[in-house]
C-alpha cells in the first residue's frame, strides 16, 4: 500500500438513493477544512458532476458504457486515486453507479458508506449484497415521507442485514442530520493509513458472450461464465 495523507471514503447505493446529495453534503463540509475531491461513476449520462463543480469541489465524472459500472470502477479507481494525490487532497470521495445491488464498489483500508432509501421497499435492505453488508455506515434517506413505525422497522431491516455498520438518518435535500455523520466519517477516515489498493469483495463474473454483444437468448449461443437454472419439466 502507497502511504498517503488522503482519506478515500466510498459511497454506494441504489439508483437515486440519494448518494449525490449526501456526498455533496458532506464534501462541502470537509471542505471548509481540508482539500477535498470527487469521483463520479455512472453508467450512460452523469449531470451530477455539475453539481459538485459548481460546490467548487473538483470532480471527475467516469461513464461505464458498455461496461458493468462497478467492474469499470475497479479498472479506473488506482488512476482516480493518483488524480487525487497529485492535486493534494485531504479527503477523496467516490461515487459509484449503484446499477447492481450484488456488486461491491467499496476498499479495504477506506471508509465506505452505503445510502439506501425508504421508498426502496422493506425488504430491500436483505436483497442488497457487499456494498450494504460490508459499508461501514449505513445511510437512511427520504424518511420524512413515511411514519416513525415505518423508520423503526426499516432501520431494524438495515440493522439485521449489517450488524456493524452505524445507521444515520438523513434529509437530502436539507442536510440534516449530516453534522454527526460528517463528525463521525472524519475520525473513522483518521484512521486510514495508506491510499487501499484492494476491494473488500470480489466482483461477480462477467466474462460471457453476452458480454461481447451476443444478443440471441439461447443455450447455443450462451459461451463463457454462464448459470442455469434448474427448471424441471
Amino acid at each position: 500500500m502507497v502511504s498517503s495523507s488522503m482519506k478515500v471514503i466510498t459511497f454506494a447505493g441504489p439508483p437515486s438513493s440519494g448518494k449525490t446529495a449526501v456526498a455533496l453534503e458532506l464534501a462541502e463540509r470537509f471542505a471548509q477544512h481540508g482539500r477535498v475531491g470527487a469521483i463520479k461513476f455512472d453508467c450512460l449520462s452523469s449531470h451530477d458532476g455539475d453539481d459538485y463543480e459548481a460546490a467548487g469541489i473538483p470532480v471527475l465524472t467516469g461513464v461505464s458504457g458498455v461496461i458493468c459500472p462497478d467492474h469499470f470502477f475497479a479498472s479506473n479507481i488506482k488512476a482516480c486515486m493518483d488524480w487525487g494525490v497529485r492535486h493534494g487532497f485531504d479527503y477523496l470521495i467516490t461515487e459509484s453507479a449503484g446499477l447492481c445491488n450484488r456488486c461491491s464498489p467499496h476498499l479495504r483500508g477506506a471508509v465506505a458508506v452505503c445510502v439506501i432509501d425508504m421508498l426502496s421497499g422493506i425488504d430491500a435492505p436483505q436483497k442488497i449484497g457487499p456494498m450494504l453488508k460490508l459499508a461501514d455506515f449505513i445511510v437512511i434517506t427520504k424518511g420524512d415521507l413515511v411514519s416513525q413505525a415505518e423508520r423503526e422497522v426499516f432501520a431494524l431491516r438495515v440493522i439485521k442485514a449489517n450488524p456493524r455498520a452505524r445507521v444515520f438518518f438523513i434529509n437530502g435535500l436539507t442536510g440534516q442530520g449530516c453534522h454527526l455523520l460528517a463528525k463521525e466519517l472524519e475520525a473513522a477516515a483518521s484512521k486510514q493509513e495508506a491510499i487501499p489498493e484492494r476491494l473488500r469483495f470480489s466482483m461477480p463474473g462477467a466474462v460471457c458472450s453476452y458480454c461481447f454483444g451476443e444478443t440471441k437468448v439461447s443455450d447455443k449461443f450462451a459461451v463463457g461464465n454462464i448459470k442455469y437454472m434448474d427448471i424441471e419439466d
